[in-house]
């Protein structure tokens, strides 16, 4: 626990937000019995194993083993502090919180540097903004930018401005508000110069696009050369808040609706996204100029079930949207495909043909992630040449085997009979061929994977013993009710036979010595070992009985006692037998007399219960 917020604070901020409500925003969250399920933002799976308890304000992955309550979340996933996590709540909530030690707040939070680096960020929006929007410095781009369709509320929404063509506009606006220009230059929006290492502008006479990171923090920019020049588009260089393969611009605006719509379309650049947002598209995201990545496509499956790829239709965009709609799909994401006309882009058909055709006719046509495929492949080929012919079947029957549902593969079977006038029979012959070799394939690799990698699979979890599920079942209910807690530790005490379980039950035992009632979410905050922290929650989501009868406490109870036992007999046996090969009858006769009496008191207490 933070020092620097009392227990009580955090508490009440803790109970300020429903932990159901806040993950939401992450995670698509269904109704499964008492709690929520969902996909594991941790890890990529396509089955939920990720589930939310509203009664317990906690979550727990089945998968991988994430948990813990609502600060936890937002600090794995967000990458947060505590402090941070626990702030972001505050606000959230309209929680006051208590004046942090002078300059510990910021330290917390972003530390000190980063704290000049979100507000320098923040002035040279605002200024860009400003000079674009209304001075004379700005007249030309504005002028740009409204033949180009860009209306006031496109440019007010996304924050678009203008960097003048200056080498030191930025750079005195930022001087005379004595932000440290070190601090400035590392965080990319000034470069220095080599000879005398001065501060100067970066992004000189261009239209500038702020950058947002989720939480819509402006932590760099994308810059538009307004005239002739190199490079035509220009991006802030990456720094410890600006990772251009963790970003997706406008995500933080387009959030809401992808939400609501369970959908998002994916565009090349942040010039698509406006031209998109201008036609009535508000669920539109981009990349930065890099190929997508699987930390972009998990913040899509985090957010929505489905995305509609929109990029160029020249071959360097057909070739990306294949690419990509690989990586969603294998992500569990339901792909479409927008087909633009050769030669446009998604900003040049709506400026020539109009927002509601696009909507109608590019968006609304979009095409199955398969049908694209039959696309993709003719590119460069001559169907009327019979080897380009019978390359082109190979390719889309191999598609085809991919296809989970019979009712799919059985489709466009006979869409490619129908195309070619083939025998429906000997396609599917071909395509099951097709499969089994790759299956084949599938195992020889999967069996000559170097032992590391395979390594990596998680394994599978194992069958408890009795003693170890005799504790886990005890430690939830002790979790839940103070006073099975106590009656544990007064039969038992701390004489658990794992040693993460002895751990938590020392936890708690402290935790209710204190006066506290039963409180999981608080219990768990308190542990400062993460795996401990994991477990715990695992414990306390289990599913129990209301009640735990006197006898089913007994049973666990002796189920724990009996277990040292078995191992001190399963050791004796040991002994007994090197004793008997070695010649020494005398010491194993005496051996055996002490198995016995072992095993009689398990009898005995065995019998005592019944």
């Amino acid at each position: 626990m933070s020092p620097r917020i009392s227990e009580e604070k955090i508490e009440e901020i803790r109970k300020s937000v429903d932990i159901v409500d806040m993950i939401s925003e992450y995670v698509q969250l269904k109704k499964q019995g008492r709690n929520f399920v969902g996909l594991c933002p941790f890890h990529g799976e396509k089955t939920p194993s990720f589930s939310v308890s509203p009664d317990k304000q906690l979550y727990h992955c089945f998968g991988c083993g994430a948990g813990g309550n609502v600060f936890s979340f937002l600090m794995e996933l967000d990458g947060l502090s505590f402090i941070e996590s626990v702030e972001k709540i505050a606000n959230r909530t309209n929680v006051e919180l208590p004046e942090l030690e002078s300059g510990q707040k910021d330290e917390d939070r972003y530390g000190e540097e980063r704290k000049y680096w979100y507000k320098g960020h923040e002035l040279a929006a605002k200024l860009y903004h400003h000079i674009l929007s209304a001075t004379d410095e700005g007249r030309e781009a504005r002028e740009y930018l409204r033949k180009r369709g860009f209306t006031k509320e496109v440019i007010d929404t996304f924050q678009i401005g203008y960097a003048p063509n200056s080498w030191d506009f930025l750079t005195t606006f930022l001087e005379k508000r004595q932000l440290p220009m070190n601090e400035i230059v590392k965080s990319g929006l000034l470069a220095v110069r080599e000879f005398d290492q001065k501060p100067f502008d970066r992004f000189r006479d261009r239209i500038m696009f702020p950058i947002w990171d989720r939480q819509g923090n402006i932590i760099a920019f994308g810059g538009r050369i307004l005239k002739d020049g190199n490079p035509k588009y220009l991006n802030s260089p990456e720094s410890e808040v600006f990772n251009k393969s963790q970003t997706l611009y406008s995500f933080h605006i387009a959030r809401p609706s992808m939400r609501k719509k369970n959908e998002a379309i994916l565009f090349e650049g942040y010039v698509d996204v406006t031209s998109a947002w201008r036609a009535g598209i508000d669920n539109g995201v981009a990349t930065l100029g890099t190929a997508l990545t699987e930390a972009q496509g998990k913040m899509l499956r985090r957010n929505v079930d489905k995305v509609i790829i929109c990029y160029d239709s020249d071959n360097a965009g057909q070739e990306a949207t294949f690419k990509n709609a690989q990586l969603l799909e294998q992500l569990g994401l339901n792909i479409r495909v927008a087909q633009l006309p050769d030669g446009n882009d998604p900003d040049d058909y709506i400026r020539e043909n109009g927002s509601e055709r696009f909507v109608q006719n590019i968006i609304g046509q979009s095409l199955t992630f398969m049908g694209f495929k039959f696309r993709f492949y003719r590119k460069g080929k001559n169907l009327n040449d019979e080897g380009d012919r019978m390359e082109y079947i190979q390719q889309v029957l191999t598609e085809i085997s991919k296809l989970p549902r019979a009712v799919e593969r059985d489709h466009y079977l006979r869409q490619l009979a129908e195309e070619f006038s083939l025998s429906l029979d000997a396609l599917k012959q071909e395509q099951v061929q097709i499969y089994k070799s790759h299956i084949r394939k599938e195992k020889h690799d999967q069996n000559n994977r170097p032992l590391e990698k395979k390594m990596t699979v998680r394994p599978q979890k194992k069958l408890l013993s009795a003693h170890e599920n005799a504790e886990r079942i005890l430690l939830a209910y002790m979790l839940q009710k103070r006073e099975i807690a106590d009656q544990v530790q007064e039969k038992i005490g701390g004489t658990f036979n794992i040693d993460e379980h002895q751990a938590i039950a020392a936890h708690l035992y402290s935790f209710y010595a204190e006066g506290y009632d039963s409180n999981l979410s608080f219990f768990i905050e308190r542990l400062n070992d993460k795996e401990l922290k994991q477990l715990a929650t695992e414990l306390a989501m289990m599913t129990l009985n209301e009640e735990l009868s006197e006898q089913e406490l007994n049973d666990y109870i002796k189920q724990i006692e009996n277990y040292p036992k078995k191992i001190q007999i399963n050791e004796l046996k040991l002994e007994q037998k090197k004793a008997e090969e070695s010649g020494q009858v005398e010491e194993a006769a005496k051996i055996a007399m002490d198995i016995i009496q072992l095993e009689q008191q398990l009898k005995n207490s065995i019998r005592n219960d019944l």
